[in-house]
């Protein structure tokens, strides 16, 4: 064979072999459609996740601080404002505020009462609990056989109209005369009754189902003063606490036990003058003894408590 034949036969040869190659790797390579691959790829038949965004903490909003703190477990009524109130907060033991409150200190009151009222925090203190605590002992002092506290606003904070509440738990017992009351803060120039007396509650212990609300004036005082009677539909003003609470404003008062209306008074229903436009303060007592109620009998057992969660006095809003 000549060189150029030579070359040309190497050349066909050449191109035979790499056809050759080319139909074994068709035929038994991978990747085509009729062979199988020899690293398969296994699919996940669920979707790819899509990475959660980043969490952000909640923002809180910062309120603008009031410097007036809350009163606990009260809203105010729409059209009031909270112009006073006594929590009882501090600890056990401790006289209330002065800076709230002054001891009314003797006995009788022109009631013929049992009791000698003290300023002892064994007669009146806080209980710890946000309670202020009048307790009625059965001991000698003074000349008096039982002692007991009576408390009063007087010359610390008086008022003309308003809406007065106190959130209380009574005593129980024959002769036992609790009361929360406003009087005239005149009394010291005109006496009384000219003075005006709003008793807000009044209770007699051998009736723990019933309190009376009443009006002290001139004409209308002591047995003739105007009053009312609320029984309590079920159980005793001693099982547990209830709301007393007086509406005064420009001629009529109107009384409520647990936002229940049982008693008004308007400017007219009295025999006397009306002596209810001017400012009055706020008394808090557990009378023993005295014509209202009676002696104490031995179904009355001592010491004997009333217990007030707060005092509260709301004013139209301006």
């Amino acid at each position: 064979m000549k060189p150029r034949d030579l070359h040309s036969g190497r050349s066909l040869c050449l191109s035979l072999a790499v056809g050759l190659l080319w139909l074994l790797g068709a035929c038994g390579g991978g990747g085509g459609d009729g062979g199988a691959s020899t690293n398969p790829v296994v699919s996940d038949p669920s979707p790819p996740s899509t990475p959660a965004p980043p969490v952000t903490p909640p923002v809180t909003p910062q309120l603008p601080v009031d410097p007036t703190p809350p009163v606990a477990g009260s809203a105010v009524p729409a059209g009031y404002t909270l112009v006073w109130a006594d929590e009882f907060e501090g600890p056990a033991g401790t006289l209330p505020k002065d800076s709230n409150w002054t001891f009314d200190i003797g006995t009788d009151w022109g009631n013929a009462q049992l009791e000698y009222d003290t300023d002892r925090p064994e007669n009146a203190s806080l209980d710890g609990a946000g309670n202020l605590v009048i307790t009625a002992r059965h001991e000698s002092w003074l000349g008096q056989p039982y002692t007991s506290a009576r408390i009063k606003t007087a010359g610390k904070r008086e008022f003309t109209y308003g809406r007065f509440e106190a959130r209380l738990r009574q005593p129980s017992g024959p002769g036992l005369w609790p009361a929360f009351w406003l009087l005239g803060a005149d009394i010291e120039t005109v006496g009384w009754p000219q003075t005006g007396e709003i008793d807000i509650m009044e209770y007699r212990g051998q009736e723990p189902a019933v309190t009376l609300a009443s009006l002290h004036g001139p004409g209308y005082s002591g047995g003739a003063a105007i009053t009312r009677r609320y029984t309590l539909p079920e159980g005793r003003f001693d099982d547990d606490f209830h709301v007393y609470r007086a509406d005064w404003s420009r001629g009529m008062i109107r009384f409520y036990v647990d936002d229940v209306l049982f008693h008004e008074v308007r400017r007219g229903d009295q025999r006397g003058d009306w002596v209810f436009d001017k400012p009055f303060y706020i008394i808090l007592n557990v009378a023993v003894g005295g014509g209202f109620v009676g002696a104490p009998t031995g179904a009355t057992t001592f010491p004997q408590q009333m217990i007030v969660d707060w005092v509260r006095v709301y004013q139209r809003a301006p």
